[in-house]
């Protein structure tokens, strides 16, 4: 759990870069923990440079969070005989981001926080996302957990 960001009044929210395009994959999981352990009320997060371009600068002494891109490209490569062979390279690259919070001089939009959806709504959103699974849920005890053996939540 948790559900805040400790010093933050808002809720965790899914991470987006400067465009507002969400994170995916592992970097969600490293700007959670980053916004959680850092007290970050923003979800947005942009290269030094970036910031840059959008008229902010990053405060002396900020350091960033390293986040990754993973994806392949395409290399052909003639054999002796002449034959072509496609070949698929996988790569991984790391860059560092900042969070909003950490630069000064951005436009107002970057420091918006969502507004919070009504905690009814959401439970329905949830129950109907749940019962979607076919999963066995049982509602008792004292902590949330799944019963592998026996195979219900």
């Amino acid at each position: 759990r948790p559900w805040t960001t400790g010093q933050a009044a808002s809720e965790v929210s899914r991470p987006l870069r400067h465009n507002g395009q969400p994170y995916t994959g592992i970097n969600v999981l490293l700007l959670w923990s980053e916004t959680i352990a850092r007290g970050f009320a923003s979800s947005r997060w942009m290269t030094f440079r970036q910031a840059i371009e959008l008229g902010g600068a990053v405060r002396k002494g900020e350091t960033g969070t390293t986040v990754v891109f993973a994806s392949s490209f395409i290399r052909t490569e003639t054999t002796e005989t002449g034959t072509e062979i496609e070949q698929d390279i996988p790569f991984l690259k790391t860059y560092t981001v900042f969070n909003a919070d950490q630069i000064a001089g951005l436009p107002y939009r970057f420091h918006e926080i969502a507004p919070v959806q009504d905690p009814m709504s959401r439970i329905g959103d949830a129950g109907r996302f749940f019962a979607n699974t076919g999963a066995l849920i049982r509602h008792g005890g004292s902590a949330a957990y799944y019963a592998a053996i026996r195979d219900y939540i």
